[in-house]
């Protein structure tokens, strides 16, 4: 869908750049400043020098030359420190934009609905977060301020050079068209490879994280060196891709120290004729090399920096198109509440995550507060789904979701999410300690609630016996932790935050028996004053439940207590109950 979209043109894209350096003016300003100042500082060396030979040397009057000496160190001196503080105010206004960036696509990105993760891959938006907008940084540090500077710098040196000798000026503009032709033809062929290096490395960013993060999965099946191969090729397509780019830079520049080199033996080999015709001046055939060094240089880097301010431009393209993605829940509720009664009702719900092959189809029931109700269903069959509307994770297409007798969409996103905790089956630790992970970094959160809350349900013990106890160290994923343990800290996470809604997605169907007597026992206790939604394949679990509802390709099928259910013969709840139990008999 964004692909059909015109692709901005580069001075729009600057422009939005340099907006989102309007916190930072002053830096700006100075930096432009300093730009416009540098110009008149670099240009007065050679023309001092030229004043020395010319009216001291050559006339043999040495009365000056130290004071002319003197103001050249000056001169020198006040360049060198302009240029320091040049170069670190716009290097410092970009790491501030930078900063400032990408802490806002940070916060985009936590925004977009569950949608856009499912069919954008990790690595992508990594890339996006922290190489395109580190390119960025170059718009400012490498582009268009030290691109101005370099322009002044190029038309007061020709300014300069005419007012000295126009007849030496004509030699050096006789190179000049080689110059300008091999700069627009290096700067057009490195912007296309630059946009290949950007395009293989977000390749190369999301296969690693793909395979790092599945790296189990890869060595149970034995596929390292399928896996392997085909990051040779990504890794063969990016090396390519910046070789070509490296191919580019080594004609180049090559060539400009060529030109340069031509100019300047031209420049020696007619202006010395010119000085014996007495048309031009000794003093002017000496400051000329330099002149001839402050003209080219910057034409020679121009280009050099004109496309690392391209590559800027591309980087912000992708970024800005990142930031224009409208793939979020709409949150225009005004319904706060510090308490939810935990009323739910599905009226004539359906839904489908592409918009036309529905998941759910026509879902009718309703929740009274403090009931249990359970949701079984073979796989696919929808039960998932219908936690993820309620939490409104995505929108449904048809029909009605009310909690308390209020539409889902009429509460504020944040105040509906608040109010409900998830125990799902997959838990997702953080690299952090165990009380970290349990109060997700709210510094609100005291360690004293953290500990009741895990003595509730009975997971102190667990805790206490790790090394450290909450201070203990988890691994990114939870990877120095068993099933059972992720578990647990997930379900006391789930309870500090003291929900109202409290939703176990397959929460315990990959824990022992021990512990999920231990969760169990809590959920009992628990349910009393809570609404508890229970996904859940085992059916021994949900015995108790007020109500069991049982999916099939994403309708209810049935629905009751588990006696009733178990009542129906041929039902296809007392189906998958029999072949339960048979096979936890055998």
């Amino acid at each position: 869908m964004e692909n059909n979209q015109p692709k901005p043109s580069d001075f729009v894209l600057l422009r939005r750049v340099l907006s989102i350096a309007q916190p930072f003016k002053n830096l700006f300003w100075w930096s432009i400043i300093l730009s416009i100042l540098l110009t008149p500082f670099s240009i007065a060396q050679p023309f001092i020098v030229q004043m020395i030979v010319d009216k001291h040397i050559v006339p043999g009057i040495r009365e000056g030359i130290l004071a002319l000496s003197l103001l050249y160190v000056l001169v020198l001196v006040i360049n060198v420190v302009m240029k320091y503080f040049f170069i670190y105010i716009t290097a410092k206004l970009g790491q501030n934009v930078i900063k400032d960036l990408r802490t806002k696509v940070f916060r985009h990105v936590i925004r977009l609905k569950s949608r856009y993760f499912d069919t954008t891959p990790i690595g992508t938006s990594t890339t996006r977060t922290i190489n395109d907008i580190e390119a960025i940084n170059n718009v400012f540090a490498q582009g268009v301020i030290t691109i101005t500077a370099d322009v002044i710098t190029i038309f007061a040196v020709t300014g300069i050079m005419l007012y000295t000798s126009w007849r030496l000026t004509l030699i050096v503009f006789i190179t000049m068209p080689f110059m300008i032709l091999a700069t627009w033809i290096f700067k057009e062929k490195v912007k296309v490879s630059y946009q290949k290096v950007r395009t293989q490395i977000a390749n190369m960013n999301a296969f690693l994280q793909e395979r790092i993060s599945g790296m189990k999965t890869v060595q149970i099946f034995h596929a390292e060196q399928k896996e392997a191969g085909v990051f040779k090729d990504i890794n063969r397509k990016y090396t390519s891709a910046n070789l070509e780019n490296v191919f580019y830079y080594a004609i180049f520049f090559p060539f400009v120290e060529l030109v340069s080199s031509v100019a300047l033996a031209l420049l020696i080999w007619l202006g010395a004729q010119g000085y014996l015709q007495d048309k031009v001046t000794f003093g002017a055939l000496v400051a000329f090399p330099l002149y001839l060094n402050l003209l080219f240089r910057p034409i020679r880097f121009l280009a050099d920096k004109f496309n690392t301010m391209q590559m800027g431009l591309v980087a912000a393209e992708r970024v800005f198109k990142l930031l224009d993605t409208k793939e979020y829940i709409p949150d225009h509720g005004k319904v706060e509440s510090d308490k939810l009664m935990g009323n739910v009702i599905f009226k004539d719900v359906s839904f489908a995550y592409d918009n036309e092959n529905y998941v759910l189809k026509d879902v009718n029931f309703n929740i009274k507060a403090g009931e249990k109700l359970a949701i079984v269903g073979s796989t696919g069959s929808g039960k998932s789904t219908i936690i993820n509307i309620l939490n409104r994770f995505y929108d449904i297409q048809k029909g009605e979701i009310k909690i308390d007798g209020v539409d889902i969409k009429d509460y504020k996103l944040s105040a509906l999410r608040e109010r409900i905790a998830i125990v799902l089956q997959d838990v997702f630790l953080f690299h952090g300690t165990v009380y970290e992970n349990i109060t997700l970094m709210d510094k609100n959160i005291p360690l004293e609630k953290v500990k009741n809350a895990a003595k509730t349900i009975g997971a102190d013990l667990y805790i206490d016996n790790m090394p450290g106890g909450y201070d203990f160290l988890i691994m990114e994923r939870g990877a120095n932790l068993s099933v059972g343990q992720r578990q647990l800290i997930s379900f006391v996470r789930a309870l500090v935050f003291d929900p109202d809604i409290l939703i176990l997605d397959e929460a315990t169907s990959s824990i022992d028996t021990e512990t999920e007597m231990v969760i169990q026992h809590a959920i009992e206790k628990l349910i009393e004053k809570r609404t508890s939604i229970i996904i859940a394949h085992r059916l021994s679990t949900i015995r108790h439940a007020d109500q069991i509802l049982v999916l099939n390709e994403g309708k209810i099928v049935e629905t009751g207590n588990h006696d009733s259910l178990l009542e129906n013969d041929g039902g296809y709840y007392k189906e998958l109950y029999e072949m339960q139990f048979a096979e936890s008999v055998v």
